[in-house]
């Protein structure tokens, strides 16, 4: 308490001069009309400039947010146009009931956004981390995709996050993939190298299609339903033996600048799954008799 005294007795002279001037500054603007219409103006420009740069911030801040909504928006959206795509191509009469059957059938799908906090491109066999895990319902082998179109298969989950095998690993990645429109499928093979191309494989000799058309995933296998966007025919070659076709995808998603990517929690093809590994290890237990 006594230096606090000694402080006050020491600069007292200061403190004095600092509420005079307050006071002043106080009586000036006041007491005189011009004066204080500066000192309004003044004032409203500074809180202007303030909020306008808290607004800025607040906006900076909110993309995050927007990413993640425009992610999921642009994945129903394909998902939607696809299935009414698949529809009208069925010719049926009653476009109301095909565009109410599509609308339903998309209705089942449940995604969770993630994003990517690391990730690779330029390995044999790249791996991709997201930042949700087993709490946040994420399991092993569910589909990853982003509002471009494919990215991989979910591997290994921890609590908190999640390691994808991304469209980009030439050992374990084999996405059933189909020509939209056309109904013939093969799988997606990436040989390394070019991170925006890969390869549809196996498909038979008598299909028809063109350079320009698009390649979805199947829906054949579990992990992925029908209609996700895959990429764009590119080049058509011969399989190294002749008896089928091999495709040069352009692809749909640009891996090298991932950041949102949503997780697809579909039931049914949890089911497919399930019903898939209950039926192998039926045929294992079998052989072993």
């Amino acid at each position: 308490m006594k230096n606090l005294l000694d402080f006050l007795a020491k600069y007292h002279h200061w403190f004095l001069f600092v509420l005079l001037e307050v006071a002043s500054v106080v009586l000036l603007f006041q007491y005189n009309s011009y004066q204080g219409s500066v000192w309004f103006s003044s004032a409203n420009a500074a809180v202007g400039l303030l909020y306008e740069g808290r607004a800025a911030v607040e906006s900076f801040f909110s993309l995050t947010k927007l990413n993640e909504e425009l992610t999921l928006r642009n994945f129903y959206l394909e998902r939607q146009v696809n299935e009414l795509a698949r529809a009208y191509g069925e010719l049926t009469q009653d476009t109301t009931a095909m565009e109410r059957n599509g609308l339903q059938f998309l209705q089942k799908y449940k995604v969770i956004p993630a994003k990517v906090i690391s990730n690779s491109v330029d390995k044999k066999d790249n791996l991709l981390t997201i930042d949700k895990g087993s709490k946040d319902g994420v399991k092993v082998d569910m589909g990853v995709a982003c509002g471009n179109g494919v990215v991989g298969v979910v591997y290994m989950t921890s609590a908190h996050y999640a390691v994808v095998i991304p469209a980009l690993n030439s050992s374990s990645s084999r996405i059933s993939c189909a020509i939209r429109g056309r109904g013939y499928f093969g799988y997606l093979h990436w040989a390394g190298g070019d991170a925006s191309r890969a390869y549809v494989e196996d498909i038979p000799r008598h299909a028809q299609f063109h350079t320009g058309d698009w390649v979805v995933t199947s829906g054949y296998s579990s992990i992925f339903p029908a209609g996700v966007m895959v990429g764009q025919i590119e080049k058509i070659y011969n399989s190294p033996d002749g008896l089928s076709y091999r495709l040069q995808v352009k692809l749909s998603t640009d891996f090298a600048n991932l950041r949102d990517v949503c997780v697809i929690n579909d039931e049914s093809v949890l089911e497919q799954s399930q019903l898939l590994h209950a039926a192998e290890d039926s045929l294992k237990a079998k052989d072993n008799r």
